[in-house]
């Protein structure tokens, strides 16, 4: 399989080219164009349950559609997501796993599972939901995701402070919790309110921008 992200940073778009036999699997509805002779399965993501408890806790699709080459020659198709913003590739390797807030997982390669895993009271405190989906990988392969605006991986060891809303994806060896940013005073005068302090070792992924910001931004201009 050859990929390439165009249109970076602001409408991303994946290219993906499958060779002869090769499969992509892609979230509902992240599909844009394709080479007509691409077969399409739709099926439950991770299976009937699985798939439920992604759709509730997990914030995704419950079916997934599996693109197929089953002819000779190479075949194309282009994902992206619902939001203008940009979209990068993580290669995990064997039995790395990775936390995805809701709507940011777009598609993955063979050889990766997909699930849901508690992030815990914190992370619902702050906005993010009790549950995030979970990417793991007992071989090796290719997740994608987007963000709503532009996308730095960092690298963490200690304390970190996220704003709410910005968080898209972390490592598992990262803990969340909920707290005031400044303190009380502060945080009421500054706006700013609760703030994510992540702790521990391992990459982040943060967007520039979040949806509930523009939906704060929006809201009193038409109500």
């Amino acid at each position: 399989m050859k990929y390439k992200i165009r249109y970076k940073p602001s409408f991303a778009a994946i290219f993906i080219t499958l060779d002869p036999g090769e499969s992509i699997t892609a979230e509902a509805g992240a599909m844009t164009s394709m080479d007509g002779k691409l077969s399409i399965k739709t099926e439950f993501s991770g299976g009937f349950f699985s798939g439920l408890l992604k759709k509730f806790f997990g914030g995704e699709s419950l079916f997934v559609n599996k693109f197929i080459n089953e002819t000779q020659e190479p075949l194309q198709v282009i994902l992206t997501q619902p939001t203008i913003g940009d979209i990068e590739a993580i290669e995990l390797k064997s039995d790395r796993e990775i936390y995805f807030q809701s709507g940011a997982y777009i598609a993955h390669t063979k050889g990766l599972n997909i699930g849901v895993g508690w992030a815990g009271f914190s992370s619902w405190f702050a906005g993010e939901g009790l549950f995030k989906l979970k990417v793991s990988s007992k071989n090796k392969g290719l997740v994608f995701f987007g963000a709503y605006g532009g996308i730095t991986n960092k690298k963490i060891t200690g304390e970190f402070v996220v704003d709410s809303g910005h968080l898209v994806a972390y490592e598992p060896g990262i803990k969340m919790s909920v707290t005031l940013a400044g303190g009380l005073f502060g945080s009421v005068t500054s706006g700013e309110g609760f703030v994510n302090k992540l702790s521990g070792t391992g990459d982040i992924y943060l967007q520039s921008r979040s949806i509930d910001g523009l939906v704060r931004f929006l809201r009193p201009k038409f109500f």
